[in-house]
């Protein structure tokens, strides 16, 4: 409004040019000309001004859609936030109910192991005066087996004890006593050259579980091992440890095997074991 004045002003004046001298007028044509040249600036600054305006309201606008969706975002996360809270402590209480099976497992396992362990060292202790070619005693999967040579135990074909083997047997038989929470599980193995007889053994089937149950009355009935801890049977030539294509491997396959193990319901218990809730 300022402007305009000045400028009706300066009409003014220049429509007097005849009242004034040169010099007044060339003064205030000066000052037109000025008042002309500040509009233009004014105008140019408005300009900007309104530009700047623009970018800023655009730029308002995005911040407050950011702003609109963080806000959904954290909304949406508080409303979860419970359930995650309860999924968390479910899966921390299944990890330390895993964490205590595994201990269980773990300590079951070295219970076993332990005695396994001293089970077999005191087998042989107790048969360390007999050859290893007669007789192997090893811990295999959580048992004890003692491997026994036909060639100490019967004649050629027979299954009937002898009386050289009753010193092994007594002491197989006195370890087995010691240990009066075991099973006793007795095996007899042949090897595949067959049999023929009209009497027993008539085959390596009869032959291997005659000798198997003979090894179960010698321990029965001479050591006093309880024969409900007993299970007796045979194998025939389905169960070889080399090949019957030699004399020594045909050697190696005929044998009695005695595995000593856990009960059967101890095993189960084990089986049965579940995580502590």
């Amino acid at each position: 409004m300022k402007i305009f004045k000045i400028l009706a002003a300066s009409a003014i004046v220049l429509g007097m040019t005849s009242c004034v001298s040169k010099k007044q007028y060339e003064a205030l044509s000066s000052n037109y000309k000025q008042c002309i040249e500040n509009i233009g600036e004014r105008q140019r600054e408005i300009q900007d001004l309104k530009s700047q305006n623009a970018s800023l309201t655009s730029e308002n606008n995005l911040l407050k859609s950011q702003h609109d969706a963080l806000k959904s975002s954290l909304d949406a996360c508080l409303s979860n936030s419970g359930k995650s809270s309860a999924n968390i402590d479910k899966l921390v209480g299944e990890i330390n109910s895993s964490n205590a099976y595994i201990k269980q497992l773990i300590a079951s396992n070295a219970k076993n192991d332990s005695l396994n362990l001293a089970l077999s060292n005191k087998l042989k202790r107790s048969l360390d005066n007999v050859t290893d070619q007669d007789v192997q005693v090893k811990v295999l999967k959580g048992v004890v087996m003692i491997s026994l040579s036909d060639k100490m135990l019967y004649k050629t074909g027979d299954y009937n004890v002898l009386p050289a083997a009753q010193e092994v047997l007594g002491k197989v038989a006195k370890v087995i006593n010691d240990y009066d929470k075991y099973s006793v599980l007795i095996e007899g193995n042949t090897d595949n050259v067959a049999l023929n007889s009209s009497s027993l053994p008539r085959d390596n089937w009869d032959l291997s579980a005659l000798r198997g149950t003979s090894i179960a009355k010698v321990l029965q009935t001479q050591f006093g091992v309880d024969p409900a801890r007993i299970t007796a049977g045979g194998r025939s030539e389905y169960n070889p440890k080399a090949t019957n294509m030699s004399v020594s491997g045909r050697a190696e396959n005929r044998r009695t095997e005695i595995i000593i193990m856990p009960k059967l319901d101890e095993f189960m218990k084990l089986m049965d074991i579940t995580p502590k809730k």
